[in-house]
């Protein structure tokens, strides 16, 4: 379990308790029901070990919920994929990264609270936003605030290495988490499909565009001879 669900989850179980051991009647009943409450904070915070594929090119889904969107958008002029994940309150609420990499920038933009399912809470709703270097080019995922969740925490910061399927931070209550990826990845969900952060696959980049990356000598703007090579008639 996440640390911070022992400061949430402790004050109503064990008031539920106390109630439960000296008192009767509509009291006692407010102690099973504290009590309960208690234990479904715990089971929120839950933080659940997972296996992380570890074939090259795969990338995982950043969170557990099911997939409400998969659609074409534009990042930064750039033409990709976008696979929006919804998180119903009973779900895991810690994030992972989808991919291995570096994060080259992480900013907080506070906004609504319109519910995870609106299609303007990608744009409109308090997030943080991942911008993400890989050998397979730039990706960006963000934690999206909803009506019911009203946090987004971040446990990394921009500069650090991240690996495929590492904890990153969590949304607290029911939320949404979108992942956009370049136009060549192969994605491997669809809509209303139900996924694990993690261990679910949901998309596959193709080894060219690793070797091409590679290729690309950084700070020089030389490309290798291989590089070159693939580019000839």
């Amino acid at each position: 379990m996440v640390r911070e669900g022992y400061a949430f989850g402790l004050p109503p179980f064990l008031s539920g308790f106390l109630l439960l051991v000296f008192c009767r009647g509509w009291l006692f009943a407010l102690g099973v029901a504290l009590l309960f409450l208690g234990l479904f904070v715990f089971s929120f915070f839950r933080n659940p070990e997972r296996t992380i594929p570890a074939e090259a090119g795969l990338i995982v889904a950043p969170a557990d919920g099911r997939v409400v969107v998969v659609q074409e958008e534009e990042s930064k002029g750039r033409s990709g994929m976008r696979i929006s994940i919804f998180l119903a309150i009973w779900n895991v609420h810690v994030n992972r990264a989808p991919a291995s990499g570096t994060i080259t920038c992480l900013e907080y933009k506070p906004g609504k609270f319109l519910a995870a399912y609106n299609a303007n809470a990608s744009l409109q709703n308090e997030q943080n936003v991942f911008t993400q270097s890989t050998e397979y080019g730039e990706i960006v995922y963000k934690q999206i605030a909803g009506w019911v969740a009203r946090r987004v925490v971040s446990w990394k910061k921009a500069g650090e290495a991240v690996a495929r399927g590492e904890r990153i931070g969590l949304v607290r209550f029911g939320s949404r988490v979108d992942l956009w990826l370049p136009a060549e990845a192969e994605i491997l969900v669809k809509v209303g499909d139900n996924v694990h952060g993690g261990s679910s696959v949901v998309a596959r980049m193709p080894e060219t565009v690793g070797v091409r990356n590679a290729g690309v000598h950084h700070g020089s703007g030389k490309v290798s001879d291989k590089m070159q090579d693939d580019q000839r008639p």
